[in-house]
């Protein structure tokens, strides 16, 4: 008879890209692991995965077995909410993927804070450089940035411009950009995100009349790295002009390391966005959380 864990092994196995990180994850020995997949594997009289020193690899009928016990772990877990105790304590596992900035220094604190309201929940918050979409099967994932894709909801929990910044060093040396078109002439630092082409940035005049038409700059960067902090560190060494979110941008501007110049043109916005899966019936710990990122972030 297949067991509970038997179907948390299975989504496990979805999620993880080798049998030593599933092991990791179920807090087991990769031995045992083994030894419980060779166990489920023989009850079912099928091969649910291949795997090799390195990667693990689930079969067409492995996945359709992981798939429907994940689907069947979230119907559980919807049940024992329904069936919770009267004081409404949230129970279960709550998974949350975010960017690793963003998420190391707003998302992890305000987690730590929600987490207190809810004793009996069980928070798992994993941190990457892109977390969408490869965490697709994660409860929520925090993002940066506008996302296209039908199958799963946004909620905008914060707006967030892109400032263009420079440190005081730099621009005493090189001068301080007047135009848009004055940055061809100056040294500039791009974050690689995503698959956005970082020599290309969109710029806009900001008018009391709303928005108007916007420009293209091709630009040619000195520096290029997939870190924002990492950017936004050089930049404030003198290295060059890095065009970095608000929330980022703002201490530093506020302790002086960074001057925001160019205000009056705005460039693309990358807003904060709470990604949600479409299924139906979102369970109470969800609900709980987007209410309150939404209440904390928006504010």
């Amino acid at each position: 008879m297949i067991q509970l864990d038997d179907l948390r092994l299975a989504a496990t196995l979805l999620r993880e890209p080798s049998l030593s990180a599933a092991a990791r994850a179920l807090d087991v020995t990769p031995p045992a692991l083994s030894t419980r997949l060779r166990k489920l594997e023989a009850a079912l009289g099928l091969t649910l995965a291949r795997r090799d020193a390195r990667r693990l690899s689930l079969t067409p009928e492995g996945e359709r077995f992981a798939r429907e016990a994940q689907e069947l772990l979230t119907r559980i877990d919807g049940l024992c909410e329904s069936m919770s105790r009267e004081d409404q304590q949230l129970g279960g596992t709550l998974r949350i993927a975010a960017p690793f900035g963003y998420g190391r220094q707003r998302i992890a604190p305000l987690l730590a804070r929600f987490s207190l309201k809810h004793p009996n929940l069980r928070i798992q918050l994993e941190l990457r450089e892109t977390p969408w979409p490869a965490r697709r099967d994660c409860d929520a994932v925090i993002h940066i940035g506008n996302v296209r894709d039908s199958s799963w909801v946004g909620r905008v929990l914060a707006s967030n411009e892109r400032w263009l910044c420079a440190s005081p060093a730099y621009l005493a040396t090189h001068g301080v950009p007047k135009t848009p078109q004055d940055l061809t002439n100056h040294v500039c630092i791009a974050i690689r995100e995503n698959d956005e082409d970082v020599t290309l940035w969109h710029v806009r005049p900001v008018s009391q009349t709303g928005k108007r038409q916007s420009e293209s700059l091709r630009l040619t960067h000195s520096y290029v790295t997939n870190d924002g902090g990492v950017a936004r560190m050089w930049a404030e060494a003198g290295l060059g002009i890095v065009l970095r979110s608000e929330w980022d941008a703002a201490e530093a501007i506020a302790k002086g390391t960074l001057v925001r110049i160019l205000a009056d043109w705005a460039f693309d916005s990358a807003p904060i966005v709470l990604l949600l899966p479409t299924r139906k019936g979102q369970t109470a710990r969800v609900l709980a959380l987007t209410e309150f990122l939404m209440h904390e972030l928006g504010s």
